[in-house]
């Protein structure tokens, strides 16, 4: 039996972390791009501390208007100035409180392209190149950024979501979709431990597709997310 370790997104104004921390194994804290400032950071390391969770970036495309949910086109200097700091703001923050990042995890709209453009996933691994040594990646199994990590010899987690439905091509059923969120408790723990034990995932077409993951996110701002964290957390 594998070992079940959570992560979340925190730092987004959900206002649940307190509660939700002591269940997680990894955070990935916004650090600007979509949302987040100098004072939810501090708190969200500040409480990753205190429940001995890794820490992680959550850099995004810098698009707070739209949450970071929209893929934008901007210039490869511009997105990569972007991440770069957002990741360094949250690291001086680190650095202060005498801990560090564990990984980056891109967020939204980034996430999903990287997964299966090259070229953008190219240029994100160039933006997060000085990191390379340091921090882990977040990446989904299967995709494009995946194999472009481990060709140029990143440090991958490889990670499934516990909250979102997949389509065929294990790309995530879109949020603008009704069926996109899992929210029933019995549901989830179906999802998570047919990913977890047999590695395989049950898709919105009732196909089965291979799908490895090290681990699972359940979004902060997912509806009932505390109890659907305690019920996936007690499941394993």
């Amino acid at each position: 039996m594998k070992v079940l370790k959570l992560n979340s997104d925190v730092g987004e104004g959900a206002k649940n972390e307190k509660d939700i921390f002591p269940y997680l194994f990894y955070c990935n804290i916004a650090c600007g791009g979509h949302t987040g400032t100098i004072n939810s950071m501090t708190e969200m390391v500040t409480l990753a501390l205190e429940n001995k969770v890794l820490i992680g970036a959550h850099p995004s495309y810098p698009d707070k208007e739209n949450f970071g949910r929209k893929s934008m086109n901007t210039s490869e200097e511009s997105l990569i100035n972007s991440i770069r700091n957002q990741i360094n703001a949250l690291k001086d923050i680190t650095t202060k409180l005498g801990t560090s990042i564990h990984h980056i995890k891109p967020h939204g709209a980034l996430y999903n392209d990287i997964s299966k453009d090259e070229i953008k996933a190219t240029l994100f691994l160039k933006a997060i190149l000085p990191f390379k040594d340091s921090f882990k990646l977040f990446v989904s199994n299967n995709s494009i950024i995946e194999q472009l990590a481990l060709k140029n010899r990143f440090s991958i987690v490889r990670e499934a979501f516990a909250d979102r439905n997949y389509n065929d091509d294990l790309s995530l059923v879109s949020r603008n979709n009704e069926n996109a969120l899992i929210s029933d408790k019995l549901v989830m723990i179906n999802h998570v431990q047919l990913i977890l034990n047999k590695s395989q995932v049950k898709t919105i077409n009732n196909q089965k597709m291979k799908l490895v993951a090290d681990t699972f996110c359940i979004h902060s701002d997912t509806p009932k997310a505390l109890e659907l964290i305690k019920a996936v957390h007690g499941s394993v």
